[in-house]
């Protein structure tokens, strides 16, 4: 791939970004999002540079601020965002006149050998994470190493509207496009396209969710006329996956405490084609609406607030920001979210736990210390949901009887399922 010329423009506008998102006080999604909309004169080209440019220095800002010492990327922002191109795309693709007077820095960092680096600036890790990763994963390094990887695109064909096959064919005309291997209504692009102008989204034929993200829908496995409950909606992503298994049957309720994020659900909601889906914004775990519906659910799923440190591909700054303090937080609310959501299943029904977490402190631990105090659920192992579907998961028998996804296994984000059954 030929590497692309690099304006003092581009470098100019990254500098500038860099120095706000390195504050880390802010998703960098949406700091990128309001910069841009203040920029009209930075064109497609330009912004996808960028973008792509931030998003590398996040997931290698370990080694940049090793390689960069003793500057740091947050007091000298226009030479991080010089290596971070030259890391990116050679330093050829950088001319003279752009380097100025940073060229012998810039040079010096290129040439510093990451072999000889700490294990953690390898891992491009916090103390934190990478201290509880090791500890937990037998092969941490090439975990390590495909979180520092941009993600893909993974689409999800909504089977109320159109066929996999023919979505793929049309894709196709146009990007390189394949099914996923494990999810049978995903297709996964490899370049990021303007989706959001084609027909084929703006019809509600595909929605964007990564593999494994589909495949907890089906551990749920809603039936037709089934009641299913999303504890914990958001924007509405797994509710959407639910609503097409249960082919628009039933009664679907996307419950979730921030009414903001549920209303992103109302535009996908409207493109999906769904009317079986009912959003409510609740006040808490134990909102009325919420009580009314306890022992009648036949399904719910409680995907669980988290550290996310299975998306680090795709939010990599939430590594920088999220700490053991917010941890700790959030763990306890784990638990109280699953006791709440269990009091709605039915005799005979389905809770499904699950993150996009890779911590077992988020994962395994609270499920164990649930069924410990409520003796009337029981694990079912989750591959066998999954086979009785024709989803064949490798490396399953390695994490039974739990969910487990991992993007060195598997391509997909990190994620974690339980799959609860109550007698």
């Amino acid at each position: 791939m030929t590497a692309p010329k690099i304006s003092a423009f581009t470098v100019d506008h990254l500098a500038v970004l860099l120095a706000r998102v390195l504050r880390l006080d802010a998703p960098a999604d949406l700091l990128l999002s309001r910069y841009f909309k203040n920029q009209p004169k930075l064109g497609q080209r330009d912004r996808g540079l960028i973008a792509e440019a931030v998003f590398h220095a996040l997931r290698h800002l370990a080694s940049l601020r090793w390689i960069l010492q003793p500057a740091t990327p947050e007091r000298a922002p226009r030479l991080a965002a010089l290596v971070t191109l030259a890391r990116q795309h050679g330093l050829a693709a950088l001319s003279p006149q752009l380097l100025r007077g940073d060229e012998r820095a810039v040079r010096g960092a290129l040439a510093i050998d990451l072999a000889q680096a700490p294990s953690v600036v390898r891992a491009e890790a916090p103390l934190w994470l990478f201290q509880r990763i090791t500890a937990q994963y037998h092969d941490a390094e090439a975990l390590f190493a495909a979180l520092a990887e941009a993600a893909p695109l993974d689409l999800r064909v909504n089977r109320l509207k159109a066929q996999r096959d023919a979505v793929l064919a049309e894709l196709r005309q146009r990007v390189a496009a394949e099914p996923t291997q494990y999810a049978p209504d995903g297709i996964r692009l490899r370049e990021k396209p303007a989706l959001t102008r084609w027909p084929v989204y703006r019809d509600g034929r595909v929605e964007v969710q990564d593999e494994g993200s589909q495949l907890v829908a089906h551990l749920v496995a809603p039936k037709r006329g089934d009641m299913v409950v999303d504890f914990c909606a958001g924007a509405g992503g797994k509710t959407l996956a639910l609503g097409a298994l249960m082919r628009n049957r039933g009664r679907l309720y996307a419950f979730d405490v921030h009414a903001r994020r549920l209303a992103g659900l109302g535009p996908r909601l409207k493109r999906s084609g769904l009317s079986n889906v009912f959003p409510v914004a609740i006040a808490s775990e134990n909102d009325v609406r919420v009580k009314r519906l306890g022992n009648k659910i036949d399904r719910v799923l409680i995907d669980a607030p988290c550290s996310g440190s299975g998306t680090l591909r795709r939010n990599p700054d939430l590594k920088w920001r999220f700490d053991e303090a917010e941890l700790t937080r959030v763990n306890a609310l784990q638990s109280t979210l699953l006791r709440a959501a269990s009091r709605l299943v039915k005799p005979g029904g389905r809770l499904v736990y699950a993150t996009c977490s890779l911590l077992a402190v988020e994962n395994q631990q609270v499920v164990e210390a649930f069924l410990a105090e409520h003796r009337d659920f029981s694990v079912v192992d989750a591959a066998r949901v999954l086979s009785s579907q024709g989803i064949v998961i490798d490396h399953a028998e390695r994490f039974a009887p739990w969910f487990v996804m991992l993007p060195h296994l598997h391509g997909t984000d990190g994620f974690f399922g339980a799959v609860l059954q109550r007698g």
